[in-house]
């Protein structure tokens, strides 16, 4: 019996990382209720009835799966797979693997070197896209942007219930002492989720 589990656990652990390829996407769900988060989830809801607030790309290294991601804490980093699902013993997480249709692995290797370049880059705290560093999605659109992947839209931090400024925006670009950027181009995941170029591939619960 021990040897038939063991051999279980490396039956799902090979499927595992033969799922998931090198350019595929990454959408984590809110890993703690903040205002903030619940702000960047209830401004950007599409008809997916996604939630996602963070994302970041896969790649293979050393049969492990790595993701590439801009961190609100630590800017543009390379972590596993575990740390970026779980970044705390206490995290609970709900995650969605994608990948781009036909996405050559030439391409892939390309956007896996734009976004390596970029690690070290800070995270950009007024998701102004002219501004210095790079929030989770504006990473993502940089390093597919060669291959026209994902597209720019007209940012809104409006609650669609009120079509007024969500609380937790108003606190945060307070704090920053600017004006709330509305109107100008941006991302974020749930819009970028959407996106008819993408497939779902994998997915983890906890």
């Amino acid at each position: 019996m021990k040897y038939l589990c063991f051999i279980l656990v490396l039956i799902v652990s090979c499927t595992k990382k033969e799922t998931i390829k090198i350019g595929d996407v990454i959408f984590r769900e809110p890993i703690s209720i903040s205002q903030l988060s619940e702000a960047i989830n209830e401004v950007t809801q599409t008809q997916k009835v996604t939630n996602y607030t963070h994302m970041g790309i896969c790649f293979i290294e050393n049969d492990s799966v790595k993701v590439i991601h801009s961190d609100a804490d630590f800017g543009v980093v390379i972590q596993s797979l575990n740390t970026f699902l779980k970044p705390s013993d206490s995290t609970k997480y709900n995650a969605d693997v994608y990948r781009i249709n036909d996405l050559k692995v030439s391409q892939a290797i390309n956007v896996i070197n734009n976004a390596k370049a970029l690690v070290g880059e800070p995270y950009n705290t007024t998701y102004v896209f002219e501004d210095e560093g790079y929030y989770c999605s504006e990473f993502v659109y940089e390093a597919f942007k060669d291959h026209q992947v994902f597209q720019l839209e007209p940012m809104t931090f409006k609650d669609p219930k009120t079509n007024q400024f969500h609380e937790g925006w108003i606190s945060h670009y307070k704090a920053l002492n600017i004006e709330i950027p509305e109107g100008k181009l941006g991302c974020n995941p749930n819009g970028m989720a959407n996106n008819n170029q993408l497939t779902l591939v994998e997915s983890f619960r906890d």
